[in-house]
């Protein structure tokens, strides 16, 4: 019997309940949300069917779950969500400049001392000598109204980075403007005008806002001229150019140092971000999910579906978005900041989708680890103890197996309760999903789907675990149920194939992490841009005016020199006490 009456569902469009789920691709959609919970049907519930090879719920999911995290988006660079959002009133917010003068045009501001501080340099005065940086420190007097990109939207480098905000600027994706930081900031305050946005929050060592107007919503509290310790050693000014971002490609001493105090600086600021690896994440950025525009919606930007087909995540990018999309998005995006202030069904999806992370993340950690042992029968007993208590509160008194275990029909109920509990009463309310915003939609498909594959596989390995006789729950006098080790070993083998593709599937975060753990002196750090291993500090270099056309092409695409830009960063232990080394 299903979790919900489909006659409940009747107050809502008749058209809207029974769109038509057509293609490979599954359409993230309001009626999808309600079609999840139709009455169990063999279809429905199968151990046996896994999501769709194009499904993109999982990605969905995690890349929410990670919104103003740094440590996911410095993992996965390219990013693929857009997302409004404000900026607290009485929030701080750095500027750090080489000139006593407050911005007359839109600049970067960051979001701690730290990183704002890098670029205080010294600048050479005309008689020769040297002054020192100048910092500002402003307050925010009204609730600033931001864009949000994710990934890693500030890393000046090749390879997707930069593909959100080139789609929102200039409707598509512009790899020769990649450095084009001053050209980017002013067509980006010039777009966000007639909406009313003040700024673009980014990502790249820490989190900066990209601040349109320092005479509005803002205040000073202080201009000081502090002593900067990165002068000298080979630093430069940034630019002649009044107001362009400081690049790291002009400040070659920026590369990591054994010790001394540019070396303590770069760290603190490493240190800073740090700060928002995990959930909460960076809270002065307060995101409305109510406007979320997510790329990895198969519905709203089919073209992409066909573009990232085949390739692994590292690598998704919005090259291929089509003309057609690319006017959808901008439908799209004007559709969220003109109507910026819709309530929305009043769910925070924020601490829906961490239950489910903080539900499942060390407990799949765990299984993963059980089932590395040795495959003995003994083992077999620890595994099936620990898949138990993992579905324990979905376990009916009725779910016991009887003569029939095909595909464990008797465990549907356990599968479809664990799938579903966490979001039961959402998809079952009419008056709330009548009031869900199409963001919302996409949201609420993604926790069903990610959802509904974890209690596939878990509940899936449970059911198989009372089958062989492994759970007390089983009735002894069943003569079916038999502790054959050659079959309990062959399961726990299966059971660990199971967890490992699920683990993969869902590629949480939270479970990339230094192995063995760091010592006291040390930290967990996950190389991020300008700090690329191999590269210098800068990353990718742009293509240089004598090379070929094929060769800047594979720059485009993600290669410099020959080689592959793409490669997965990996965490690694790095000193946080001197001699900083490690980087």
């Amino acid at each position: 019997m299903g979790l919900v009456s489909w006659s409940n569902l009747a107050v809502l469009s008749c058209a809207a309940l029974t769109r038509a789920v057509n293609g490979a691709q599954i359409p993230l959609t309001p009626p999808l949300s309600s079609h999840f919970l139709k009455s169990t049907t063999p279809a429905q519930w199968d151990f046996n069917v896994t999501p769709d090879l194009n499904s993109t719920s999982h990605f969905i999911f995690d890349t929410v779950a990670s919104l103003s995290q740094h440590w996911t988006n410095a993992r996965y660079r390219n990013g693929h969500n857009i997302v409004p959002g404000t900026v607290p009133l009485g929030t701080l917010l750095y500027h750090g400049t080489v000139k006593h003068e407050v911005p007359a045009a839109p600049e970067w501001t960051a979001t701690d001392p730290e990183h704002s501080y890098l670029f205080c340099l010294s600048a050479p005065t005309k008689d020769g000598s040297s002054s020192s940086c100048w910092h500002l420190t402003l307050v925010v007097t009204r609730p600033l109204k931001v864009l949000d990109f994710d990934g890693s939207s500030a890393a000046m480098m090749y390879g997707g980075s930069m593909d959100t905000q080139d789609i929102v600027t200039w409707g598509e994706v512009k790899p020769d403007w990649t450095f084009s930081e001053r050209k980017r900031i002013n067509e980006l305050c010039e777009w966000g005008r007639e909406f009313g946005l003040d700024g673009f929050v980014r990502m790249e060592m820490d989190f900066e806002i990209m601040l349109c107007d320092f005479t509005r919503a803002v205040e000073i509290v202080s201009f000081l001229n502090l002593n900067s310790s990165m002068k000298g050693g080979g630093h430069r000014p940034p630019s002649k150019s009044p107001g362009r971002k400081p690049s790291f490609e002009l400040a070659p001493s920026f590369a990591w140092p054994n010790d001394g105090p540019s070396s303590i600086l770069q760290y603190r600021v490493i240190e800073a971000g740090v700060w928002h690896n995990t959930y909460p994440g960076e809270t002065r950025i307060n995101l409305d999910l109510n406007g979320l525009i997510s790329f990895y919606d198969t519905d709203l930007f089919p073209s992409l579906a066909v573009a990232r087909f085949g390739q692994e995540r590292w690598k998704h990018r919005l090259q291929g978005l089509s003309v057609v999309d690319s006017k959808a998005f901008q439908t799209r995006i004007r559709e969220v900041l003109e109507q910026i202030r819709h309530p929305g069904s009043g769910i925070d999806w924020s601490t829906l989708i961490r239950v489910i992370v903080d539900r499942y993340a060390e407990r799949l950690e765990i299984l993963q680890y059980l089932l590395n042992s040795t495959s003995t029968a003994d083992q077999a007993k620890r595994v099936q103890g620990h898949l138990r208590s993992m579905v324990v509160p979905y376990i009916l008194h009725t779910s016991v197996p009887n003569s029939d275990f095909t595909n464990h029909s008797w465990a549907l109920p356990v599968y479809e309760y664990c799938a579903s509990t966490h979001t039961r009463y959402i998809s079952s309310t009419p008056s709330i999903l009548t009031r869900m915003t199409k963001s919302e939609s996409l949201i609420l498909r993604s926790v069903q789907e990610v959802s509904k594959e974890i209690c596939r596989v878990v509940v899936g390995m449970w059911a198989e675990g009372v089958e062989l006789g492994l759970d007390a729950i089983s009735p002894a006098s069943l003569p079916s149920l038999k502790f054959e080790s050659v079959k309990i070993i062959n399961a726990v083998r299966r059971w660990h194939e199971r967890t490992e593709g699920l683990m993969a599937w869902l590629d949480w975060s939270v479970w990339v992490k230094c192995r063995p753990a760091c010592g006291y002196e040390e930290i967990c750090y996950l190389p991020t841009w300008p700090y690329i291993p191999g590269r210098g500090p800068h990353g990718p270099h742009p293509p240089r005016p004598d090379v070929g056309q094929s060769r800047v092409q594979a720059q485009l695409q993600g290669a410099d020199d020959g080689e592959e830009v793409s490669v997965l960063p990996q965490p690694k232990c790095i000193r946080r006490v001197e001699p900083f080394t490690g980087i």
